[in-house]
């Protein structure tokens, strides 16, 4: 049996969106938001790309 290789979008999508917003309100605090959420995102997106979470659990 071969294993799929794995992909998470969703996880990917929803690191990047909580990543983006933490990032937001981090880089308001030091002084440059754009640079926030840019990496903000990527490191959100990195983090949560292995996280699964779950199935849509559609019919």
């Amino acid at each position: 049996m071969t294993r799929k290789p794995h992909r998470n979008r969703r996880g990917l999508f929803l690191g990047a969106i909580l990543g983006g917003v933490a990032g937001y309100f981090a880089g308001r605090a030091v002084g440059n938001a754009a640079m926030g959420i840019i990496l903000g995102a990527v490191a959100g997106s990195a983090l949560l790309y292995r996280v699964n979470p779950g199935p849509w659990n559609r019919p």
